[in-house]
């Protein structure tokens, strides 16, 4: 056999062997793509319900009357107490848009040194696209806080 046929024949047997290739690199794309896709859907998530808390613990730290206001070394300083943060946060929550958050729990509203508010949150996230890479779902808990000052 000749240099030629036998480059022939070799060229031959490579026949149809570039598919397997392309067929698993889009099976790999495939997965890459629902993986990225969930991340950013997880993170959006987590944004949202960060957010969310970081308004009711603001909303908790200015739940103080003005019988609640107290001089202290020359200061005037609001007194929180935990009752009034978790009062004002539900109404917060009764109020804010918590559409798409799904089993949204208000894990504490309190304060502990009676100037900083703090809030946890905790939700459900689900994933877009269910995969076998991926879980069906993961519980969210964030927490914010937030100080009230009285400036003059």
């Amino acid at each position: 056999m000749s240099g030629a046929a036998r480059m022939h024949a070799a060229s031959r047997a490579d026949d149809g062997s570039i598919l397997p290739l392309i067929a698993g690199f889009a099976a790999l794309s495939l997965v890459v793509v629902l993986l990225v896709t969930a991340a950013t859907s997880l993170y959006l998530e987590r944004k949202r319900l960060f957010t969310l808390a970081d308004g009711a613990a603001l909303v908790g730290a200015e739940s103080f009357t003005l019988a609640d206001v107290e001089l202290v070394g020359g200061e005037v300083r609001p007194r929180l107490t935990s009752a009034a943060v978790a009062r004002d946060v539900v109404a917060y929550l009764r109020e804010a848009p918590v559409d798409g958050l799904d089993e949204l729990t208000l894990v504490r509203a309190t304060t502990d040194d009676g100037s900083t508010a703090t809030v946890s949150l905790a939700s459900y996230w689900r994933p877009p696209v269910v995969t076998l890479f991926v879980p069906e779902g993961v519980r969210v808990e964030v927490t914010a806080q937030a100080r009230s000052a009285i400036r003059d």
